[in-house]
Parts: C-alpha cells; structure tokens; sequence
C-alpha cells in the first residue's frame, strides 16, 4: 500500500504530470517525433555518402576531360576505346564475352 499511495501523491503533482504528457506527446506524437528524427538522421547519411561519390566521380571525369585536351594520345586511346575507331591501314576485331547464363 505504500508504493500505491506514494505513487497517487506523484500523481495529484499537476506540474509532474503536465511534464510527462508533453514529453509524450513531442516525443511520440508530433510531426517530428523521435522516429521520424532517426530516420531523416539515416537518410542524411546515405545522401552525404552519395555526394562524396559524386564528388569523386566528377572529380576523376574533369581529370579525364583535362587529360583528353591535352594529351593527343589520350584522346587517339579514347577514340580507339568508345568509338571503335582505327588508322586506315588497321584491321578491327570486336571481341565480345559471352553473357554468363544462369544455371539451375
């Protein structure tokens, strides 16, 4: 009985209780409760680790872009690589890999 009646004089405390309403409420119920908090804290996180990706993968395309520009030879080995392009007195052979079939 006295943990009861220790437990209702916490309780008759108006300021105690209107506290622990309120955290309810901004902790559980609000538009940015704790959950919603989280989870913007993870997507935050994926999207800070997709700009470091993009960063670096323009940073290795303006390095290939200056690299075309300046060097003849990058850019014949370009040409040669993406566009199948040769010297007149060359012969081309496209060698493709075959696709890799799925087995049972």
């Amino acid at each position: 009985m006295p943990v009861l009646r220790s437990l209702i004089s916490i309780l008759r405390n108006k300021y105690l209780v209107s506290l622990l309403v309120f955290a309810i409420i901004i902790l559980f119920m609000d538009h940015n409760n704790i959950f919603e908090q989280l989870d913007r804290k993870k997507q935050l996180n994926e999207l800070q680790a997709g700009k470091k990706f993009y960063e670096a993968e323009i940073e290795k395309t303006e390095k290939e872009l200056s690299d075309l520009q300046n060097n003849p030879a990058a850019l014949e080995k370009y040409a040669r690589e993406k566009f199948y392009m040769k010297k007149d007195n060359e012969d081309l052979f496209i060698v493709e890999t075959p696709a890799k079939t799925a087995k049972k």
